[in-house]
């Protein structure tokens, strides 16, 4: 009987200790999600990719104008590989449109 008041005991401690330690937790979380950046996804363009690389395409994949320079588009390019890049888990096509788009938009500015 003895016993049983003994474990019953250290499991109310323990759920105690548990419960005291989410909600410590969730206060951490909240102050975190504070300072998170706010990200729209609608913005993003939704479809696939055309068959053929064009002007708008390539714009829409790098994030810029489709009158945009060439530092502009480099400065795009490298910020879009850094996070899509196959080495760093990215997908080697979603790679291959992205320099594609970069070649397309530079290609473009030189016969501007």
């Amino acid at each position: 009987m003895a016993s049983s008041l003994i474990v019953a005991g250290l499991g109310l401690a323990a759920a105690a200790y548990l419960g005291r330690l989410a909600l410590q937790t969730g206060k951490i979380v909240q102050q975190n999600a504070s300072k998170m950046p706010k990200f729209n996804f609608n913005t993003y363009y939704k479809g696939g990719f055309e068959p053929k690389m064009s002007k708008r395409e390539a714009s829409l994949i790098l994030g810029v104008s489709a009158s945009a320079n060439k530092s502009r588009v480099r400065e795009a390019h490298r910020r879009i590989m850094l996070l899509n890049h196959p080495d760093k888990g990215g997908s080697p096509y979603i790679a291959a449109k992205i320099n594609e788009a970069k070649d397309y938009m530079e290609s473009q500015g030189k016969k501007l």
